[in-house]
């Protein structure tokens, strides 16, 4: 089991606008605030955002380079991940793989994929 997982972010406050508008939406709560981060609780773990040094924003993130390439969280339904949709797509979010939704894992794998401000995948799975 995962104890948690922290994520440098360029945009401290977008960020965690992102996430804990998200994760709320799965049942997390607010685990902890600082000066320099937040982080959200689900059971026994955790995910943590901090924010990045100055001298370490100019340097982006791509999910095809080394390191992170996506987040996966279990959704309790497909109507669950229908409603994150919608509200993916009100807020102005990119949805990736939009001509495949929900689809676009295959033929009996409902997702939705998106990507936070600083475009790290997250993708949402129903059972």
């Amino acid at each position: 089991m995962i104890h948690h997982i922290e994520i440098n972010v360029s945009n401290l406050r977008r960020s965690a606008e992102f996430w804990g508008w998200f994760l709320s939406e799965l049942g997390y709560t607010q685990y902890q605030q600082w000066e320099e981060g937040n982080s959200w609780k689900s059971g026994n773990a955790y995910l943590v955002l901090v924010q990045t040094k100055e001298k370490y924003v100019d340097v982006s993130y791509h999910r095809s380079q080394i390191g992170l390439n996506h987040l996966a969280f279990h959704a309790n339904s497909r109507e669950q991940v229908d409603e994150l949709t919608t509200m993916v797509r009100d807020k102005g979010m990119h949805i990736l793989y939009e001509d495949r939704h929900p689809f676009a894992g295959g033929d009996h794998y409902y997702a939705l994929f998106f990507e936070d401000p600083d475009r790290i995948k997250v993708e949402v799975v129903a059972p």
